[in-house]
């Protein structure tokens, strides 16, 4: 009998062991997991982890400071570059000579409590994702970050080169 109760405690302690919950930190993480063109827009897959899982800003977020003149109002920010022949990677330029930056919101993923989460985003770049005025755009990729709501900002990752 004893011994029974020693293995059931042993199995328990095991399997109790293997749904240990993941903590991750309270800034964001975020990882590019894969590129889709879609003729002239494209999706961006990105993997996440973050501790306290406030990612994502819903629509009527539009106080300070989520509000329209503010950088916190977009949590998601893909910057655009071109790899020059000379000069390497480059910012993309629009007509008035400023960087490329595409911008996007992302819907709240989670709404609880706070936990950690983890998982994938899926970001859409339209109407174009590459400059096609610039002679430069056979080659590009993106500059990324995510932005939590307690304005939690996850280190700038890159893509790979995409090739246009």
């Amino acid at each position: 009998m004893v011994k029974r109760i020693g293995s059931l405690l042993l199995l328990c302690l095991l399997l109790g062991a293997c749904f240990k919950k993941k903590h991750f930190s309270d800034v964001p993480a975020i990882a590019f997991v894969a590129f889709q063109s879609l003729g002239d827009s494209a999706k961006i897959t990105l993997s996440f982890e973050d501790g306290d899982g406030d990612i994502g800003l819903a629509a009527d977020q539009i106080s300070a400071p989520y509000d329209i003149g503010s950088r916190y109002h977009y949590n998601l920010y893909m910057v655009y570059y071109e790899k020059d022949d000379v000069l390497g990677w480059i910012p993309g330029t629009d007509f008035n000579g400023d960087s490329i930056v595409f911008r996007n919101r992302i819907l709240p993923i989670y709404a609880g409590k706070p936990k950690g989460l983890e998982g994938q985003i899926i970001a859409t770049i339209e109407p174009l994702y590459y400059n096609p005025f610039s002679t430069q755009n056979d080659t590009i990729k993106y500059k990324i970050q995510l932005i939590d709501r307690a304005l939690h900002e996850s280190r700038w990752i890159e893509t790979g080169e995409i090739y246009n």
